[in-house]
């Protein structure tokens, strides 16, 4: 399983990458594992500035459809379209090709409640 250092995580699975002002937003190698085949990535919040911990968009898997929290304040600036043709992306490439949302936090702050790449694994039990 892959636990990127550049990268912080949530309890909840989402993980975000801070690149500049601007931060990329998807969920961690684990989840993925965990759902399985991801068949549809749904955010209909772009644009919207929301706060840490709300409700995003959700991913669908063949059973089961998952929230996706947002791990800090923000708006969200951009989907990654790719994902409309090729939700895979999630499974095959998480931390890469496979991001869900670009996001301008509002209180990058925020971030160092999140967990490093130690503590997810440890949260985990990796």
């Amino acid at each position: 399983m892959n636990f990127p250092t550049n990268v912080k995580y949530t309890n909840e699975h989402e993980w975000i990458r801070f690149e500049g002002e601007e931060a990329f937003v998807g969920i961690t190698d684990y989840a993925q594992t965990q759902l399985g085949d991801i068949v549809f990535v749904d955010v209909p919040t772009e644009g919207e500035t929301l706060e840490k911990g709300e409700t995003f968009g959700s991913i669908e898997v063949v059973k089961t459809v998952s929230d996706l929290f947002l791990p800090v304040s923000g708006k969200i600036i951009e989907v990654n379209q790719k994902l409309e043709e090729n939700p895979e992306l999630v499974n095959s490439d998480p931390y890469g090709k496979g991001w869900i949302i670009k996001i301008k936090p509002t209180n990058a702050g925020e971030a160092d409640e999140l967990l490093d790449a130690e503590a997810y694994k440890q949260l985990i039990n990796e």
